[in-house]
This record gives structure tokens, C-alpha cells and sequence, in this order.
């Protein structure tokens, strides 16, 4: 099959619905998207098979193939399959730095290392993959050994949305950890796919986070 202008993203589930919402908002008709399943986050040493293996059944349809992950805990194995098949990857090392963006997730690191981060895809997903994910929904009494090391919950918040952020103060509160919000918007996420669909030669600029419907 011929795949000329044709660009494939293959990102991560948890990314879902934020990059239907850029490509909507930004017009890049050019772009297509194939998600992997979130729940690979809970086992990271899969995330490169899994990656490879859609990058190679994908490859004859599409002239250009980027991912949409970070290094997502797969301790730089995802970097070398990728270097193997020649495709690019979202910058940093998890989602809350390419969302926040690097120097700005540094800063928030720096200030305090004992942070738990929420996005809203995590707010929304809390009670299954986190909750139900560490087991705590049968064995609450294991709370502190997951969270006694953690100060405060930084909701890095993709939109604006009354119900998430209250959602986020009540999962802070329910850690006994203190509460900070920050609206990112989209980052890096957006800024990288921008670029990809400028290679398509399709698609407008991104705008601003207030610009973004959820």
C-alpha cells in the first residue's frame, strides 16, 4: 500500500482522549492514531515489545511513524528499540515531564522529592489502576507502605475542569497529603505531535491550553 503522507502515531491509551482533542482542535487530518493498552504502564518491561510490534505491522502503510511515549519506566529500552527502527518518541522520561515540560518538572522535583503526580487521565483512572492497580482495594492497610514516603500531590490538570480538580483534592485527601494544582495544558505532547504533522505537510499550529476543549 502506498503511504505517502500518511503518518501513524502509536501512543500510549492513557494519551487518548487529550490527542483526539489537539487533532481535533488543530486540524491534523493527516495524522492517524493507534493506541496500546494504559494497563501497560503497570508492567513497563513490556511497553518496547509491545511498541516494536505495532511499529513493524504498521510500517508499509505509513511514511512517517512516531510514538507517543516517554521512556515511561522502561529504563532506556524503548530508546534502543526505537534507534533500531528509526522512530521518534515524545521527549523526557514520563508523562509529567512532557506535560509540565522539562525545566518546569525539574523545578517541582527539586522543591519536593516526596511528590505523588496526578494527570487527568490518573484522576479520572484512579480507582482501577491506581487503587485497585496496587491492590489497596483489598489490602487498605497497605496504604502507608505505598504513600507514607509522599508530602503533597501535584494535579498537573491538561484542562480546565471544575470536577477534575475536585476529584484530585479528594485522592490528596484521602493520601493525607497535602494539595497543589497547575494547569500545564498539553506541553510537549502538543508541541511534538505539531511538528510531526508539519512534516506531513498538513495541520495548524496548537493553541493555548484555554483554547482546549476535554
Amino acid at each position: 500500500m502506498d503511504g505517502a503522507g500518511r503518518v501513524l502515531v502509536i501512543a500510549c491509551g492513557a494519551l487518548a482522549r487529550e490527542i483526539t482533542a489537539l487533532k481535533r482542535a488543530s486540524g491534523w487530518d493527516a495524522l492517524e492514531v493507534t493506541c496500546l493498552a494504559p494497563e501497560l504502564h503497570m508492567r513497563p518491561e513490556r511497553i518496547p515489545a509491545a511498541v516494536t510490534e505495532a511499529i513493524r505491522a504498521a510500517r508499509a502503510d505509513y511514511r512517517t511513524i512516531f510514538v507517543a511515549y516517554a521512556d515511561c519506566g522502561t529504563g532506556g529500552a524503548l530508546d534502543r528499540v526505537l534507534a533500531a527502527e528509526g522512530v521518534e518518541r515524545l521527549p523526557g522520561a514520563h508523562c509529567y515531564e512532557f506535560y509540565a515540560t522539562t525545566p518546569a518538572f525539574n523545578a517541582l522535583a527539586e522543591a519536593e522529592l516526596g511528590t505523588f503526580y496526578l494527570t487527568d487521565f490518573l484522576v479520572r483512572h484512579f480507582e482501577r489502576l491506581v487503587w485497585a492497580g496496587l491492590g489497596l482495594d483489598r489490602y487498605p492497610q497497605l496504604q502507608p507502605d505505598y504513600f507514607g514516603h509522599y508530602r503533597k500531590v501535584v494535579y498537573l490538570a491538561q484542562v480546565e475542569d471544575a470536577g477534575l480538580t475536585a476529584q484530585a483534592q479528594a485522592i490528596a485527601t484521602r493520601l493525607g497529603l497535602a494539595f497543589e494544582r497547575r494547569l500545564t495544558g498539553y506541553g510537549d505532547l502538543a508541541r511534538s505531535l505539531a511538528a510531526v504533522a508539519s512534516r506531513s505537510g498538513g495541520g495548524a499550529t496548537p493553541r493555548g491550553p484555554s483554547s482546549w476543549a476535554s
